[in-house]
């Protein structure tokens, strides 16, 4: 296509591209996300193009053909949707292919065993609406993932792609920035601090040159929400920048990506490639005289750059720490200049606030949190995946209704949410609405959207240990109370967790945790004692049982348990000695195994085999 010289232009280009949709063609999606090619997405994909040239198909007359971003129900991947049937088809294979486009794509029938079926109700459900992770969905920073190629910046364009840029062009900067602050779009990537504020704050100061960066780094182990964005849907960031960039009068962009996120730089490249070619990028966009342009910037793979300071350090070329809170990015950011650092999902929204204006969008969330959140849903829950919802939904029916409960028929234990410097938030406030001031007053945060679900087996001592523990690891040692209050805090859960704990440590763990809150440097420091705060706050009682009566309540803790085998369940089924490594239970078939605690590795595969509950922990 020619370049794009005004907004009439743009208009004329869409409905010609438009036109040329048949919406009644059939059309097969094949899922290209990251999740979906590990499970071998690219064989399937390979697979279908294979067989229609072989069948002599037309594509594009007789049936449509697309790879697409993430569908978020990932761990089902390949996925494969038939439009406009509506038809989700999970973990296809290659060989699945023949009957698929011979059963579904020419006689409309369903192939029933590469559908969902629900975990508790076993109801098989075809059409992809109506499977309960999609349909207590509502997406808005997720809108084209899935329905588009990522590389087709005409499948951005029929899906009114730049058209909130086109708009924003032809209002004041100051009004974009207006609009903005009233839909209430609060920052995804952690902190939660208002867009339009800080775009405001930012124009504000006196410069020749100011900067809009993309923060893409999403270092919390777990967490997809801004690669599935990238991958998928990479020219509603960019739009997304460019807009914020007139709004504050910026002439350069950067998008900072993890290093280990390859998909995504290879589909942003190809985005902003295109973006250039058709004049959304450079000089005099859309004929407004507005000059812009981006550049990508690949991050080492540390996690302290996902906090502000750091990443622009990290941009600039220099070892990645945070610097004194009280000099702000606004006015003294990127190269010192005033900057506006915002993450993948922030810009990702404000196209569509400019296009369906700010009432639109406030009109989803709560009070203080308007909007939808992306949420990567993992843990010991049947169904995970990435989901968007509005925020104010409780922990429960996002456990319950898009999770669809936890595996195995097991008790609902806790979440943990907002990443490793995140809380976790027990069963009894299962009824807690989702947005950024429930989630800070139960004592954890929104952070950029993990959220784990556990169960009655998992041992919240173990669970704040092993996030200090990453947390130390990652931190860049700049300030005191993270180089030595972590590693500190870390030894004194390691302890309990071994039946070393002292009825001091608790209190300890208190003040280190007031240390980091009121004395660390940055972000990840100041939030670092969530993890150990909220699960002293409402798991105090594990904690008294690893230190006063040396046992793991929930059987986690190897040094405090004992594995044994209950001689009125036990069958003599053999299978426990079988399949244990160490080889240490012996006993005939028949007649009741035993285990040899002097051998014993307490891996738990004998309990996970066994299927008459005969294996116990003590």
């Amino acid at each position: 296509m020619p370049t794009i010289l005004s907004s009439d232009q743009l208009e004329k280009n869409r409905e010609k591209l438009r036109a040329s949709v048949n919406p009644d063609l059939s059309t097969i999606l094949v899922c290209f996300g990251t999740g979906c090619q590990a499970n071998g997405a690219r064989a399937v994909a390979s697979a279908f193009t294979e067989e229609i040239e072989k069948q002599g198909i037309a594509l594009n007359v007789e049936l449509g053909f697309k790879t697409t971003g993430c569908h978020g129900y990932c761990e089902n991947g390949p996925l494969v949707v038939l439009r406009p049937q509506d038809i989700l088809y999970l973990r296809v294979k290659p060989e699945d292919i023949p009957e698929i486009i011979e059963k579904s794509v020419k006689q409309g029938t369903v192939i029933d065993r590469l559908i969902y079926k629900d975990v508790n109700t076993k109801e098989a459900i075809a059409q992809y609406h109506s499977i309960p992770f999609y349909s207590y969905q509502k997406r808005i920073a997720l809108r084209n993932i899935g329905n588009i190629d990522p590389a087709s910046i005409e499948d951005y364009l029929v899906q009114d792609g730049y058209k909130g840029l086109a708009k924003a062009l032809t209002m004041e900067p100051d009004a974009v920035i207006k609009e903005i602050e009233e839909s209430g779009l609060r920052g995804r990537g952690g902190g939660g601090f208002p867009a339009g504020s800080k775009w405001r704050s930012c124009k504000s100061v006196e410069s020749d040159v100011r900067y809009v960066m993309c923060n893409g780094d999403e270092g919390d182990p777990g967490a997809f929400m801004d690669r599935s964005i990238m991958e998928g849907d990479p020219h509603s960031v960019i739009e997304g920048m460019i807009i914020g960039a007139y709004a504050i009068g910026a002439v350069r962009g950067y998008i900072y990506v993890r290093d280990e996120y390859p998909l995504a730089v290879k589909n942003l490249q190809i985005a902003l490639a295109a973006a250039r070619e058709m004049g959304f990028l450079g000089k005099n966009i859309l004929g407004s005289k507005f000059d812009f342009d981006i550049k990508i910037t690949r991050g080492g793979g540390a996690f302290v750059c996902g906090e502000s300071s750091a990443l622009m350090r990290s941009l600039e070329g220099k070892v990645g720490e945070p610097r004194a809170k009280y000099i702000r990015s606004v006015e003294k950011g990127l190269y010192d200049k005033p900057s506006v650092l915002n993450n993948v999902e922030t810009w990702n929204n404000v196209p569509v606030i400019i296009q369906n204006g700010s009432s639109w969008y406030a009109g989803f969330g709560t009070k203080g949190s308007k909007g939808t959140k992306v949420f990567s849903l993992v843990g010991k829950v049947n169904n995970t995946g990435l989901v968007e919802v509005p925020m104010g939904i409780t922990i429960r029916d996002l456990v319950e209704k898009i999770g669809g409960g936890v595996l195995n028929g097991k008790a609902f234990k806790a979440v943990q949410t907002g990443g490793p410097s995140g809380g976790c938030i027990p069963r009894e406030l299962a009824d807690l609405p989702i947005d950024f001031d429930s989630l800070t007053e139960a004592g954890s945060m929104m952070g950029s959207g993990g959220i784990i679900v556990m169960d009655e087996n998992t041992c919240m001592v173990d669970v704040a240990k092993y996030f200090i523990g990453f947390l130390a690891e990652e931190s860049c040692g700049k300030c005191t109370p993270c180089r030595d209050g972590l590693p500190r805090m870390h030894a004194i859960l390691t302890a309990i967790t071994e039946g070393k704990g002292k009825d001091s440590d608790i209190e300890t763990l208190e003040e280190l945790c007031d240390v980091l809150s009121y004395g660390a440097l940055c972000g990840l420091g100041t939030s670092a004692a969530n993890p150990v705060l909220s699960t002293i706050r409402y798991f105090r009682d594990e904690y008294a049982a690893h230190i006063r009566d040396r046992k793991c309540p929930a059987g986690v803790c190897k040094e405090l348990i004992t594995y044994r085998i209950d001689a009125k369940m036990c069958t003599g089924c053999t299978l426990c000695a079988k399949k244990c490594p160490q080889e240490c239970i012996t006993g005939e078939r028949k007649k009741v195994h035993v285990i040899d605690e002097t051998k014993c590795i307490k891996c738990g595969i004998c309990k996970d085999v066994c299927k008459f509950d005969a294996v116990m922990i003590e």
